[in-house]
Order: C-alpha cells, then structure tokens, then sequence
C-alpha cells in the first residue's frame, strides 16, 4: 500500500499542475463526456473534472483504482479495465486521454485504436507518455532500465513511432510539445517501489544524468 499512496501523492502534485496547463492545451465547453485510459490513482480525470460535464477513469490496477475511487469528485466514474479492449461503446465520448500509459502496455497499438473507436467524430484525443530516443541502442538501454526499475514498462515508444500510430488512425495531430523533466533517481526508485537487488540494478542501468523526455500530443478524432 505504501506504493499506491506514493504514486496518490505524486497524482495529486501532477492534477495540480495539469490542472493549469489543461487550461491551455483542451478547449472544452463543458458539457464533455471525458475518458482517462490508464489513470492511476486519478490525476488527469481529477483535473479535468471540473471542466466536464463527467469524467470515466479506468485502471487495471484495483488499488489504484480504490485509491482513486476514495478520493474522486462526484462527475468521477472509476472502473477497472483494460485500455487495450475498452468496455465502452463505440463513439461514447467527447474526449479521450491517455497520460504516461502507453509504455506500461504490451499494445499501444491497440489502445490507441481504442481511444479512435470510443470517441466521437470530431473529438479531441490527448496522447501523453515518455519518449524514447530515435538511436536504437538508447532507445534499448533506456527501455532496459525502466523495466528493471517498474517491471510492469514494456517498451518506450520514440516520437516516430506514436506518430505512425497516430497516422495509421487517421488522427489529425493539432498540437505537440516535447518536456525535460529531471528526475532524481533514489526518489524515482522509491516511486516503483524498487529495493534489494533490483534496485542496485536499476541504478548501475540508469542513464548518466537522467532526465525523462515527455511528449505531449493532442490530436483530433
């Protein structure tokens, strides 16, 4: 549990500065029906909320989802699911996000398609995750490291490579913003609840001076 209420905390640092940067980056008139694919324990759900008429929060992760459950607005639907086979009808919302998930699925492919048929023509879709570099042996060591760290990360994607995805749905990217984001490795490690063993490996796999690059896309359905 102590995990869950570490990665809660972050949430809730991150839903407050989501919160003011959703201001800029997701025009919206209020009466939206927004999906969070991948949410954790509910830092994008509780930022847009305010802003929507309802929101619907799906994790795999039933402590993530209790602990978000514990804590959500009244317009904040939590459920456990699976982002890569969606339980939701198709063209159901009026805006689709996923935040920092995609490199935890074995299938972005399929949970971008996801997101496309769950959203309705016209819709907005935001992609945020981490990127990986475009130099095969980074990307490889990059993705090593983080899987040694969080055994749950798959593999992380490069820009190319959510833009082939994007394209390969015929979304139309309106806005892209790449992010440096420092990281401090010990509290990185104590994040994914990484010790003993692992954790020695993790940190002699850790990039010299490591900083994440963050993509942020919001695309049109």
């Amino acid at each position: 549990m102590k995990n869950v209420a570490q990665r809660a905390e972050l949430q809730a640092q991150r839903a407050a500065a989501l919160a003011a940067r959703l201001e800029d980056w997701l025009q919206v008139e209020g009466d939206e029906r927004a999906l969070d694919v991948g949410a954790g324990t509910g830092a994008f759900a509780f930022a847009i909320a305010p802003r929507v008429r309802e929101v619907v929060a799906l994790e795999i992760d039933e402590g993530m989802a209790a602990q978000a459950r514990a804590d959500a607005p009244p317009n904040v639907e939590v459920v456990v699911g699976d982002g890569e086979h969606l339980p939701f009808e198709d063209f159901s919302f009026d805006l689709s996000a996923t935040l920092r998930t995609l490199h935890h699925t074995k299938r972005p492919e399929l949970l971008v398609a996801e997101l496309v048929r769950v959203t309705k023509p016209g819709g907005t879709i935001l992609v945020v995750d981490q990127l990986a570099p475009n130099d095969p042996l980074a990307s490889f060591e990059l993705t090593r490291f983080e899987h040694a760290r969080d055994p749950s990360t798959t593999r992380i994607l490069a820009d190319v490579d959510l833009r082939g995805l994007f394209d390969s749905n015929n979304l139309v990217l309106r806005r892209e913003e790449v992010l440096r984001e420092s990281r401090d490795i010990e509290a990185y490690l104590d994040l994914a609840g990484c010790e003993g063993p692992e954790r020695e490996r993790a940190r002699n796999l850790a990039p010299s001076g490591y900083e994440a690059v963050v993509g942020w896309y919001v695309l049109s359905r």
